[in-house]
């Protein structure tokens, strides 16, 4: 019996894969970044064809450092970026426009038209979200729109749409399976997470003819299996999940009140709430948590457009750090009270402002400023941005979580997970595994390949690798959150 699984984690600004044990070890990984696009103020874009390509490539090479055949593999599990919306040719498979990012702003004044006309209230308590360009069914409207044919080629059924792992699952399966999972249909603006159907009212709102959409199954099912020529074998999909829905599978937060948070290229906390979905009157999200032999668990989340986006935009954008691992050895010089604020709003702010309009700045700049210290602000930035979803969580009833779990590339950065510890007031902690997003698809594709029983099981293989806990003063901590709310405050649109 095969004994291994492979996790395709195909993320905002890279494709990665990675081979794991049953015992939800990695045993070989490959990744490769890919081109940003950036057309227009506020739009953001990738190439479909790079998306696929990559995420074959790395599939390939980490199959391949992990000394197995193919045939040894199990199943596959699919995770990633979600809300990022493609529409590709349904006999080619040829996407008809450049990915929509979950990013991209471009249908702001499209959402406030539909916020004006009255329309919110009744598709957030269908849908759980708010009207905002950040969901895939505007992205799609758009597309349908702007594109020469669309529309005319989507009534005639020509044409599908999906998200990113809709769209790898297609080609990994030659065009013969259009499939998604409940955790990425719950991000469109277009499913009802209280029926799990398709809604015939918001199709209508947004004019999005149903023959586009994918079959929606759990996220441990017979998605479909891989053509043999691409990977050596024929190898089952079997698990399938959002990127942070993955991740609170990954971090074995299976209990109602566990929150996780994971640090990517945005920032996005999660708290499941069990069986019942929680209408946040914070402007938080109430999603699909995961959905497993028909049952939904239910889940709050508060999302972040920018975290580690503020890193890699330090190293490329501006160029202060030459690698992302520099800015732990800047902030441990510079320390916490630099009176230095980055509001990273280059898309918009998210959870709880949602305002598209906002853009960045950097505030407290003295002759004294340098790298190390608008370095560090970046790093606070995610710390003060996640305090921001806890107050909202707060502010809903939740409970102070006991610890935050903790994952994603940022959180290997120890000055960081300290002072998010600090800010927050909260034990932070960090488990073996931090590639929680590809280990939580890895548990699903298990799950329903027969390699682990159930839920309890999976929860067994999470370890603890670290604990932060919070050292700093009460009136230190308020003091720096002030600067920051100050801060935000300032870039607001409506300011």
């Amino acid at each position: 019996m095969a004994h291994y699984l492979l996790a395709i984690d195909q993320g905002t600004t890279s494709s990665r894969a990675i081979v794991f044990s049953a015992q939800g070890l990695p045993v070989a990984r490959a990744q490769q970044e890919f081109k940003q696009y950036f057309p227009k103020d506020g739009w953001v874009e990738h190439d479909g064809e790079e998306i696929w390509l990559t995420t074959l490539k790395v599939c390939r090479e980490a199959i391949e450092q992990s000394g197995l055949d193919a045939a040894q593999i199990a199943a596959i599990g699919i995770t990633n970026q979600r809300e990022t919306t493609l529409v590709w040719d349904a006999l080619t498979g040829t996407p008809i426009h450049p990915a929509i990012v979950w990013q991209d702003r471009r249908t702001a004044d499209y959402c406030a038209t539909l916020k004006a006309a009255g329309h919110e209230t009744d598709v957030a308590s269908r849908t759980g979200l708010l009207i905002d360009p950040y969901f895939s069914a505007t992205k799609l409207r758009w597309v349908l729109e702007n594109v020469p044919g669309a529309r005319e080629r989507a009534e005639r059924g020509e044409l599908r749409f999906g998200t990113v792992d809709c769209f790898l699952l297609w080609r990994l399966t030659g065009g013969k399976v259009h499939r998604t999972d409940a955790t990425n249909a719950s991000r469109t603006l277009l499913f009802n997470i209280h029926s799990q159907q398709w809604d015939d009212e918001l199709l209508r709102l947004f004019e999005i003819p149903a023959s586009l959409l994918p079959e929606v199954l759990d996220c441990a099912a017979e998605f479909g299996d891989t053509d043999a020529v691409l990977l050596g074998a024929s190898i089952p999909v079997r698990g399938m999940a959002g990127d942070q829905q993955a991740a609170l599978i990954g971090q074995a937060c299976f209990q109602p009140g566990m929150v996780k948070s994971t640090y990517g290229t945005g920032c996005f906390m999660i708290q499941n709430t069990g069986e019942r979905p929680v209408a946040s009157r914070n402007r938080l999200l109430t999603t699909v948590g995961y959905r497993l032999n028909g049952k939904v668990t239910y889940a709050v989340e508060g999302s972040i457009f920018v975290a580690g986006a503020a890193v890699q935009w330090l190293r490329d954008g501006i160029k202060l750090i030459s690698h992302a691992r520099d800015t732990e050895a800047l902030a441990e010089q510079t320390g916490d009270a630099s009176g230095v604020y980055l509001v990273p709003a280059f898309t918009g702010l998210g959870a709880p402002y949602w305002d598209p309009r906002a853009r960045g700045a950097i505030f407290g700049l003295t002759r004294d400023t340098g790298i190390k210290e608008i370095v560090t602000a970046g790093l606070q930035s995610v710390c003060y941005q996640t305090r921001d979803l806890l107050e909202a969580m707060s502010q809903d009833g939740a409970e102070a979580p006991s610890a935050l779990r903790v994952d994603g590339g940022m959180v290997e950065n120890n000055w960081l997970m300290q002072f998010l510890a600090d800010i927050l007031g909260v034990p932070v902690e960090r488990p073996e595994v931090t590639e929680t997003t590809a280990l939580g698809v890895a548990y699903l594709a298990g799950l329903q390949a027969g390699l682990y029983r159930d839920l309890d099981e999976v929860a067994s293989h999470w370890h603890r690798q670290q604990r932060f806990a919070p050292r700093m003063a009460d009136g230190h901590r308020r003091k720096l959150y002030d600067g920051w709310l100050d801060a935000v405050q300032r870039v607001r649109s409506g300011a």
